[in-house]
């Protein structure tokens, strides 16, 4: 740690401060996104200046940032207009497990924290691999169905994935997953899924209530194992679609606790 780390960070998504609050740096920032949950206190402790697709560039500017965090090419224009205004600005694009493991360790190095990201990413290593290993001992596994998005009907990203298949289960769509962008991860309908016969559809509506009641009415879903058993289940945004540390951890306990009784039932 030196003077010439960052001082005043503005968080424009929410795994960096989650992040930064697991690593104790919370000091370093100074303005934070209105969608973040994670941990609760920051809401109370630091200002929320941008959105997802937006910011308020003039608050931020008024903080006197010398780092700016987002994610992906979705903040890219809110990137541009900092960047222009002189701020440094650092947009991550990772969408993996082990991208998210590289956030945490590349994100605690730029505020030099390194040793406190290396321990923390190993923590997270290390639940994993519990949680991998719990799966592994699992008598069946099944096909699950994770939806993004509603209408038009979106798959889950890679992270989630990974993460359905570190807790014992079989994503449906796993060239898709692989689609960085949502707009390649939209469904024309839903016959495919229906074809795919997923034992469980996992929903996480970024930011409305998942309503599994909805889906298990959509046309033809009922010959679906799923919707046939019940087996529709939210998955709190904050903890999975977020590409930092909740999902990891809640995220990854969630999906794994369903899958985990699932089995139980199924064997």
């Amino acid at each position: 740690m030196s003077d010439h780390d960052p001082q005043r960070s503005v968080c424009m998504t929410e795994e960096p401060t989650e992040t930064l609050y697991a690593l104790g740096e919370e000091h370093r920032i100074v303005g934070i996104s209105g969608f973040t949950v994670r941990p609760a206190r920051a809401r109370k402790e630091k200002p929320k200046v941008s959105a997802f697709t937006s910011a308020k560039i003039d608050e931020i500017l008024k903080l006197q940032p010398d780092l700016a965090i987002g994610f992906s090419d979705i903040q890219a224009d809110i990137a541009r207009e900092l960047i222009k205004a002189g701020v440094e600005v650092w947009i991550s694009n990772h969408r993996s497990v082990d991208g998210i493991l590289a956030y945490i360790r590349r994100l605690g190095a730029m505020v030099g924290a390194a040793d406190k990201a290396e321990a923390y990413a190993q923590q997270a290593e290390q639940h994993l691999a519990e949680v991998r290993a719990a799966a592994a001992r699992l008598p069946r596994r099944p096909k699950v169905y994770f939806e993004e998005w509603d209408d038009p009907f979106i798959t889950g990203i890679r992270w989630v994935a990974e993460l359905v298949g570190l807790a014992g289960g079989d994503d449906i769509f796993p060239a898709q997953a692989l689609e960085p962008l949502a707009k390649h991860r939209i469904l024309p309908n839903g016959d495919e899924v229906i074809r795919r016969a997923p034992d469980i559809i996992f929903g996480s509506w970024c930011g409305k209530r998942f309503r599994s009641e909805r889906v298990a009415a959509r046309p033809g879903w009922e010959t679906i194992p799923a919707v046939r058993n019940g087996d529709l289940y939210e998955i709190k945004s904050p903890i999975i679609l977020q590409p930092g540390p909740a999902a990891l951890f809640d995220g990854l306990d969630a999906i794994h606790a369903v899958i985990a009784a699932w089995a139980a039932r199924s064997a």
